[in-house]
């Protein structure tokens, strides 16, 4: 938790989901104000709260995210969100993801420079 003075805690919670802590951090603006910048672990999920006994719980199913076009996003978040939308539509489709697709040609050429190797029987996945 964040501490005020050694008795009395700001917050002393567990957070709702995993952060990247090497990639958070705490500044103090103002002079008087703590902002605190998380890092989710997972950048495609959506936390009804920051803290797990916050209330009121945002309704995450009711949020509206902008409306934005991919040419206003920087490159490297644009390329992060066309591989997304990507992954999303073969997902839709039952085909490979990029990274399943990428690790599936990486085992054929290994399969196809090691014709010795029988991977009849072999479960991947």
């Amino acid at each position: 938790g964040f501490a005020k003075t050694k008795q009395e805690f700001i917050v002393n919670d567990d957070l709702t989901k995993p952060i990247i802590v090497d990639d958070s951090l705490w500044t103090i603006e103002d002079g008087n104000r703590l902002v605190l910048t998380l890092q989710k672990s997972n950048q495609m999920e959506w936390w009804d709260a920051p803290c797990q006994t916050d209330e009121p719980k945002i309704n995450i199913q009711k949020v509206q995210p902008e409306n934005s076009n991919l040419s206003d996003l920087d490159g490297e978040t644009r390329q992060t969100v066309e591989k997304m939308m990507f992954d999303q539509r073969q997902k839709a489709l039952g085909l490979p993801t990029a990274d399943e697709q990428k690790k599936l040609d990486i085992l054929e050429k290994f399969k196809a420079s090691h014709p010795e190797m029988d991977f009849s029987n072999a479960k991947i996945n």
